[in-house]
């Protein structure tokens, strides 16, 4: 079985609904997973967007959301999930407003993608005080066992 993610929330390349975006609530989705090997020691979750700050003309790829060392037995977060509830000894990274946590879409201009990338590793990860994804994603260099991917799609209302 391969390693899927999906959320009750929104289909794949879906629409992100409003609650879970600036202009409503802010609350991370429900994901929920399936699949992971047996051989993997722990998850991983990166929540970005590769279009800010503008879908015609992308310069960075902003990051929403780090989750790193998400037990292997668990199968998903809840809605609007907090620190204090994430599951076992789950760890945060800084998302790109400096801050750990979600941070919902809350593109400038035009139809935005959100990635959410799930990574199946052969390792878990020492406690790394809050990486940027650049320290994240090199520490996990070499302990990818799999990767699941869920795109949304969000765009503000004039």
């Amino acid at each position: 079985m391969s390693l899927i993610i999906t959320s009750p929330s929104f289909a794949n390349n879906g629409i992100i609904p409003l609650r879970h975006t600036c202009d409503g609530l802010d609350i991370s989705p429900a994901l929920e997973w399936s699949g992971v090997p047996a051989s993997a020691q722990s998850l991983a979750l990166i929540i970005d967007d590769p279009d800010a700050p503008d879908p015609l003309a992308p310069k960075v790829r902003w990051v929403h959301w780090l989750l790193y060392n998400l037990p292997t037995d668990s199968s998903g977060l809840p809605e609007g999930v907090t620190a204090r509830n994430l599951p076992g000894q789950t760890l945060q990274g800084a998302n790109d407003w400096g801050r750990t946590g979600y941070g919902g879409p809350c593109p400038p201009i035009g139809v935005h993608r959100y990635f959410h990338r799930l990574f199946a590793l052969d390792i878990c990860l020492p406690d790394l005080r809050h990486p940027r994804r650049s320290v994240l994603e090199k520490v996990m260099a070499g302990h990818v066992i799999e990767l699941a991917e869920l795109v949304g799609r969000y765009q503000r209302e004039c």
